[in-house]
């Protein structure tokens, strides 16, 4: 078999240089990708803010909430300590867009909310995900 001298290769040293550059290229490519899936899945999951609650009374209590993610929510009940509790949303709506807020009206039948007692009061949205806050009755 016959070499052809006068055909030229590249080097070693700047084949090596060329592999390395199109790994770092395609690294920083693949993580820029990965970087920007988190804010992609985020922007549609449910993130509910809720507030401390207030206005307390001895059959009832508000919460405002705000709608935090990137999809409408809807919410579809409460608990207060582990009790089912009915909500009434002041808006008459009980469908959140994104940023939407919303004052509601949180009553357990049968229950007087105590003065000085902790309750635990949870928003329950369609999709089963629960958004806990607490608060004293004054």
């Amino acid at each position: 078999m016959k070499m052809l001298r006068s055909k030229k290769a590249l080097s070693p040293v700047v084949a090596s240089i060329i592999l390395i550059a199109v790994t770092v290229a395609v690294s920083i490519a693949v993580a820029a990708w990965m970087g920007a899936l988190p804010w992609l899945f985020m922007g549609g999951a449910e993130q509910l803010q809720v507030g401390t609650p207030w206005g307390w009374t001895d059959t009832c209590v508000y919460v405002n909430v705000t709608n935090a993610g990137g999809s409408t929510l809807t919410i579809a009940g409460a608990r207060v300590n582990g009790t089912t509790a009915a909500v009434v949303a002041d808006s008459g709506s009980l469908i959140l867009a994104p940023n939407q807020k919303a004052g509601l009206k949180v009553t357990v039948s049968g229950m007087t909310f105590q003065v000085d007692y902790q309750y635990t009061i949870t928003i329950v949205t369609s999709n089963n995900k629960e958004f806990p806050t607490t608060g004293k009755r004054p």
